[in-house]
């Protein structure tokens, strides 16, 4: 069950479409748009997980194919209108060492966790341009800046989403369209299970931060509906770390 948010702005009259919704952060995030008001349209390969979702229409969809993502944009318009927020949490972790890097390890980190933000968010932006007012958001991370072990495609592509962020906030903010990126700290998510199921190796990553614990799902929360509403109508272009202060030491 989904903790009840303390806060959160009205996001009646909004449609947001979420990528990743079926599990972690975007399942999170498409829960949250809904307890805010907003009419939600939940991505992702899983059915079956997209349709455990409450108030959240589900559309499964394959993100691997990017000559597709037009046709995507066309259906997540088709239950509510056309979507004015946009949330990028779909994403993939190889975890492949640096000498055994596979190219189609490589292809398939750069499309989900780069490419797709982009051109999907292309197909998406005309609607928010004619409107005045969009909002998007990407998912960075802690390797948007630092470097683990068997993280080497994964960190280019996330040091990828941060630049991204700045140049898609360069080309579109003008129109009303806010784009900015959050960096999650660890989270127990499918993406983090390798980091957790190491309890030594979980409780050292806690106590790297400031606050001393990793990550819960309603620590996304805030940043999030800030990134969301108009709140952040002069906040564009940046990366938000919400990592408990581990970037920080």
């Amino acid at each position: 069950m989904i903790k009840p948010v303390a806060y959160l702005p009205n996001l009646n009259g909004h449609v947001a479409l979420v990528t990743g919704a079926s599990s972690g952060l975007g399942c999170r995030a498409a829960e949250v748009l809904s307890q805010a008001g907003a009419q939600v349209v939940g991505v992702a390969r899983r059915a079956d997980a997209l349709n455990e979702l409450k108030q959240v229409h589900a559309l499964p969809w394959d993100l691997s194919d990017r000559d597709g993502l037009g046709d995507l944009a066309k259906a997540a318009a088709e239950p509510f209108g056309q979507p004015d927020i946009v949330v990028h949490a779909a994403g993939i972790n190889t975890r492949e060492p640096a000498d055994e890097v596979s190219a189609e390890g490589w292809d398939v980190t750069i499309q989900l966790n780069l490419a797709v933000p982009f051109f999907l968010s292309q197909h998406l932006v005309p609607s928010m341009k004619a409107k005045g007012w969009g909002r998007i958001v990407n998912f960075a991370s802690l390797q948007s800046s630092r470097a683990f072990p068997g993280g080497l495609s994964y960190g280019a592509s996330k040091g990828g989403v941060a630049q991204l962020t700045r140049a898609m906030a360069e080309a579109w903010s003008a129109s009303g369209i806010c784009v900015n990126a959050i960096g999650p700290g660890f989270f127990r998510t499918e993406l983090t299970a390798a980091v957790f199921d190491d309890p030594e190796r979980a409780a050292r990553n806690a106590a790297q931060t400031c606050v001393g614990r990793n990550g819960e799902p309603e620590d996304i929360d805030g940043p999030l509906m800030f990134f969301c509403s108009d709140a952040c109508a002069y906040v564009t272009g940046q990366v938000l770390m919400v990592d408990g202060g581990f970037t920080a030491k």
